[in-house]
């Protein structure tokens, strides 16, 4: 029996996703488990696995194609099935006959074009943008393997079979292949050639980059951000001689007690979480001219990761002991590097956090992350003096708010009862 598998819905905010990659092509035994291809949303990747078993019959979308959720990718069944009930029709249309659908499926897997180096001159070789990019950092040599993606097109696992076998060039060879070019060896002759001329070093070589999804998420959302927020700046510092007391008294005992590991950036979260019911007006968000300002603390932690910048939201922060922050802390950071976070895990913050202090800077303007009104980051430590010429380590913090939402002075307050608390953490454990 033939079914129609369909693009699934990750998370209430998600409309369409982009298909990335297909591990399977038209023809193929498909079993039930078997991963049928890659996808991503705005912010998230996922493979998806066949919940039926049977043939690949019929595909709907290309890699790089953006399908809307809930709408049909795929066809699986029997080979040879008669599968035309399930073919979407066109208004005007009729669905197509059984025995051309069956031609159809069978041709496009005997119309893939087959590399064989002698590509037509000006014409551009179909080549997903995945398998572009291994291509061109591992010089994969792709004339001496054949195109197994839809409609005659180079994927990823093309290209690890060619690197499998050995067949490896240059990357100018990779970049004349890819452009359809056609590289010719000139015959030796035995006549005394004049000395080859030293070629010039050329400076204006450079990689292209696809932007992937997240990528144009985050180019998005941070240009919606500075485009259509008035947003202001305030840094301040403060004593962290307390806190990193603390710290140390939690790294000599937190084993024997059965704590996690917490860091600074966990207590710096913990303070923010208690701070910001009390500050309403920070702990809110904007949108379509209506604020609200949220009752308990659900904060994001801005996590860098190999595909980008993602925010897992903790949600209810502020009813957590610092223990459990750091637990949910480390668990949400791990899902984000793991690529296993729903876009439901990363909506409904109503305040972020963002630490570039471990990288060593001092200061920095972070970019509030809509609809979300105000975003603090969290600086590296310095040592300063005191009045009476003592040293302390002073860790700085920088507060972006929407001056639409927020004015100057409330802000300002929020970020010197933060540094209060951070400064008496003992005192806010106890509170």
């Amino acid at each position: 029996m033939a079914n129609l598998a369909i693009m699934p819905r990750q998370g209430q905010s998600v409309e369409s996703c982009i298909i990335t990659a297909w591990h399977k092509k038209v023809g193929d035994k498909v079993a039930e488990g078997d991963i049928l291809y890659s996808y991503e949303t705005d912010k998230s990747a996922f493979d998806e696995p066949s919940l039926f078993s049977g043939t690949l019959l019929k595909v709907f979308a290309e890699e790089g194609d953006v399908v809307p959720c809930l709408d049909p990718v795929c066809i699986i069944g029997d080979e040879g099935e008669d599968y035309s009930a399930l073919l979407p029709k066109k208004e005007g249309e009729k669905a197509e006959a059984p025995a051309e659908a069956e031609k159809e499926a069978k041709e496009e897997v005997k119309s893939a074009p087959v590399a064989t180096g002698k590509v037509v001159a000006g014409e551009r070789v179909k080549i997903s943008p995945r398998a572009k990019r291994l291509a061109l950092e591992s010089g994969a040599d792709l004339s001496k393997v054949d195109p197994s993606g839809p409609h005659g097109r180079f994927i990823e696992r093309d290209v690890n079979a060619a690197l499998d076998n050995g067949y490896r060039t240059d990357i100018a060879s990779v970049e004349a292949f890819l452009r359809g070019e056609t590289v010719e060896k000139k015959e030796e002759t035995p006549v005394e050639a004049a000395p080859a001329a030293v070629a010039a070093p050329n400076f204006g070589e450079y990689e292209e980059i696809p932007m992937s999804g997240v990528r144009r998420a985050i180019a998005r959302s941070m240009h919606a951000s500075l485009s259509e927020m008035a947003q202001l700046t305030l840094n301040a510092s403060f004593d962290a001689t307390r806190m990193m007391s603390y710290r140390a008294s939690l790294k000599a005992g937190a084993e024997a007690m059965g704590l996690p590991k917490i860091s600074l950036n966990d207590m710096v979260f913990f303070a923010v979480s208690r701070v910001l019911p009390e500050h309403p007006e920070i702990n809110a968000t904007l949108k379509d001219d209506k604020i609200r300002q949220y009752k308990h603390a659900n904060v994001g932690l801005a996590v860098d990761t190999e595909r980008g910048l993602l925010v897992p939201t903790i949600f209810g922060a502020d009813t957590m002991s610092l223990a459990e922050l750091a637990k949910a802390n480390k668990a949400a950071a791990a899902k984000a590097k793991e690529e296993t976070l729903t876009p439901d895990e990363m909506a409904g913050g109503t305040f972020t956090v963002t630490n570039l202090g471990s990288l060593g800077v001092e200061s920095f303007t972070p970019v509030i992350n809509p609809p979300q009104v105000a975003i603090l980051g969290v600086c590296a430590m310095t040592n300063r003096l005191r009045e009476d010429g003592t040293v302390y380590p002073a860790m700085g913090l920088s507060l972006t708010f929407d001056h639409r939402a927020i004015d100057g002075a409330p802000a300002a307050r929020f970020l010197k009862d933060l540094c209060t608390a951070l400064e008496n953490f003992g005192l806010l454990l106890a509170k």
